[in-house]
């Protein structure tokens, strides 16, 4: 098992644990500094979700930058596991723990969010298949994080407002268009 670092906030410099799992690829402490920056430190009062989280690491991080709620789903029972087990460790009493399938998840939620992270596994389709969820999951002024193997230009209403790329990791934060 391996670990990765919180960047920011109060758990800033704080350990996470990775299990080995195939397709798990936590986002890199620099894509995460640069995405927080756009977004800002401060996320207090804010509601999240990060709807493939694996190893949580963004999830953990807007909870460590104040968000009122963050909810990780996930659907494999060892990694959920951990992000559970991680969760005690820290006393994150804002995060929810789901094990249950994203897309399934992202059709039922009657909630809505002010930022989701999108980061599934690449090359199997699940942005596609979220895709005409995104639009009643975000709350009007809200953020659409995606990070994917090639850039995502646009989903449904919502238009790149910044982007990155680092290695193979294609990284943009989305807004909702003007009408």
């Amino acid at each position: 098992m391996s670990r990765v670092r919180i960047v920011g906030g109060q758990w800033r410099s704080r350990m996470l644990p990775v299990p080995t799992v195939p397709g798990l690829r936590p986002t890199p402490d620099r894509v995460r500094e640069t995405v927080f920056n756009w977004l800002g430190q401060d996320l207090s009062g804010w509601h999240v979700l990060d709807l493939f989280a694996g190893s949580g690491v963004l999830g953990f991080e807007a909870a460590s930058r104040g968000a009122a709620s963050v909810t990780l789903v996930e659907r494999d029972a060892r990694v959920a596991g951990i992000l559970r087990s991680a969760k005690e460790t820290l006393s994150a009493s804002c995060l929810e723990i789901v094990r249950g399938d994203a897309v399934k998840f992202a059709a039922a939620c009657p909630r809505r969010f002010d930022l989701v992270f999108l980061d599934p596994p690449y090359r199997q389709g699940w942005i596609a298949q979220v895709a005409d969820h995104v639009e009643r999951l975000l709350a009007d002024e809200g953020w659409l994080y995606i990070e994917a193997e090639e850039p995502v230009d646009t989903m449904g209403s919502w238009s790149t407002y910044k982007r990155g790329r680092a290695g193979q990791v294609c990284y943009q934060l989305l807004r909702r268009s003007p009408p």
